[in-house]
């Protein structure tokens, strides 16, 4: 019998840490909320979650070092998810009550405000994922997930490259289209709240398992 994959929630002080290590265990994993930096560098999966102002993250993500493991894994190939805000933190700026934040950088872009009449967009909601989307993979089409946000990406500006895979970019909307969740190798990413997505939720989780 196979051993059950170690999952690190990065704890930096913003993020629903218990409720998604409950979800995380359920689909399988052995997982532990910890700030520590070479057990969330070595771990098989690393989830950084996020609540809260983009500002406010990306100052404690620092604080952690966070942006030193996210950097170090992924250089070595290894499964990084980030959810909610903790996906918004790895473009490359958020904008704020006119307030710039540089973000880790990992994909350009910039997280800004949804140009929506209800705000903050909280609820259920469909996406539109691409048939090749692995962590959608055996999810209905119409499946709802959960989202808690007033900021999102909007545009997608990383253009295809010669000899770069595009990462796989799953939309939906509110008012506006945003991007919902990123593929791109070991860098996966999804703007709802799996942990709070019920069935739809857990059967991501297991499918992003499946890739440790």
């Amino acid at each position: 019998m196979a051993l059950a994959k170690r999952v690190v929630i990065l704890d930096y002080g913003s993020g629903n840490l218990r409720s998604a290590e409950r979800a995380i265990a359920r689909a399988g994993a052995e997982v532990e909320v910890t700030s520590d930096f070479d057990a969330a560098v070595e771990a098989d999966g690393l989830v950084v979650p996020g609540v809260g102002a983009f500002s406010a993250c990306m100052e404690g993500l620092k604080r952690v070092r966070g942006d030193q493991i996210i950097g170090r894994r992924l250089a070595g190939g290894r499964p990084v998810l980030g959810i909610c805000v903790g996906m918004q933190i790895l473009f490359e700026e958020g904008v704020e009550h006119g307030i710039r934040t540089k973000g880790c950088g990992e994909w350009p872009g910039v997280v800004e405000r949804l140009d929506a009449p209800v705000l903050p967009h909280m609820g259920w909601n469909t996406v539109r994922a691409p048939e090749e989307s692995v962590l959608f993979r055996g999810i209905p089409a119409d499946t709802r997930f959960y989202f808690v946000h007033s900021y999102g990406v909007r545009e997608w500006r990383l253009e295809a490259g010669s000899g770069f895979q595009q990462p796989v970019v799953t939309w939906a909307e509110h008012g506006v289209p945003f991007v919902a969740a990123v593929e791109n190798g070991p860098l996966m990413a999804t703007q709802f709240h799996p942990e709070k997505s019920g069935d739809a939720g857990a059967a991501l989780l297991a499918n992003w398992l499946g890739t440790l």
